[in-house]
């Protein structure tokens, strides 16, 4: 048995908030409120909803040797994280600025700080934690090098999710071992290439995306929860859990953690994108990233408060035909 259910292998950052009426034009200044600091970095976030969940998780980062990277550590032990794989020096550690609207949406600039330090040698250095894990994730607030040193050192029969967010383009490598790649449809498009046909609906972007090598795709649609796609030609559109949305930032992280421990588990990807999508649900309800995400015991009472909607029920057979109109293209989160 493994000694983890998922390896997380990303960022760690001190998440500086503030919220807006409105979020600025470009040119523009607009006041917000008090300045809040939380632990974020979507690595750190997927570890801690992880955890949260009741997975045995263990994450790969760099924070620097101040405050901000105490908060993190600290914030990692609170939910159950293992550790032992977050190195500490090199740079100050990463901050993200965020501002928040009334609606609950976000706008992210990242300054790496101690992330861009966790290099390929690092990856290397931790192939024990690769050979323990069942599942591991990975994001793109790291440099891209590492995460193929990531894919280089997967063991034999573990599975790599990918949520390529800031989005670029993928080296080949790096997209075959992906099962699945998930993407929103900026991170698709980005992903596709500028010169890609992506097509209109969420099933021709999975189609785009296929062709370039993932084993899988999941395609979140915001409030139209998620369009799963896997290489065999199985579409499955995955419902979302209605909620008033305090703020999403987190959300995206919540939901791919949740969705990686699910697969680890043994659950298909439909099963564990269904479930994923209750966890995001739930994490937009209350304010801030990592202080957002539910306990497995959380998810289960909003998924008594929906009658009818199971989280191990897959969703409905997606319509090829089906229009990218009715769909709510979430944005990076």
């Amino acid at each position: 048995m493994s000694d983890y259910d998922l390896l997380v292998v990303g960022s760690a950052n001190a998440d500086l908030v503030t919220v807006v009426e409105r979020r600025p034009a470009a040119g523009e200044t607009v006041l917000g409120s008090d300045l809040v600091v939380h632990p974020g970095g979507k690595g750190a976030n997927q570890a801690v909803a992880a955890a949260r969940l009741g997975a045995r998780t263990a994450l790969l980062a760099r924070v620097g040797d101040d405050g901000h990277g105490r908060l993190l550590l600290d914030s990692l032990v609170d939910a159950g994280v293992d550790t032992v794989g977050v190195l500490v020096g090199g740079a100050p550690t990463g901050v993200a600025l965020i501002t928040v609207d009334p609606s609950g949406d976000n706008s992210i600039v990242v300054s790496p700080g101690a992330n861009g330090w966790l290099v390929p040698e690092d990856i290397q250095a931790a192939g024990s934690l690769f050979q323990a894990a069942r599942v591991v994730s990975a994001q793109l607030e790291i440099p891209l090098e590492s995460v193929v040193e990531v894919v280089r050192n997967l063991a034999p029969e573990s599975r790599f999710v990918l949520n390529p967010s800031p989005p670029r383009p993928l080296p080949s490598e790096v997209l075959a071992a992906c099962d699945p790649l998930i993407v929103n449809e900026h991170e698709a498009r980005v992903i596709a290439g500028a010169d890609a046909e992506l097509g209109d609906s969420p099933e021709d972007w999975a189609k785009t995306l296929l062709a370039l090598g993932p084993r899988s795709v999941v395609i979140t649609l915001g409030a139209e929860g998620a369009l799963v796609a896997i290489r065999a030609g199985e579409r499955v559109r995955v419902p979302s859990v209605p909620v008033s949305a305090v703020d999403t930032t987190g959300a995206g992280d919540a939901f791919t953690a949740a969705l990686a421990w699910r697969l680890g588990a043994g659950e298909s990807l439909a099963q564990a994108a269904a479930y994923a999508a209750r966890v995001g649900a739930a994490a937009v309800t209350r304010a801030g990233a990592q202080e957002s995400f539910p306990t497995a015991a959380e998810v289960e009472a909003l998924c008594c408060a929906s009658p009818g909607a199971d989280p191990r029920n897959p969703g409905r057979k997606s319509d090829p035909g089906g229009s990218a109109g009715d769909a709510l293209r979430g944005e990076a989160k």
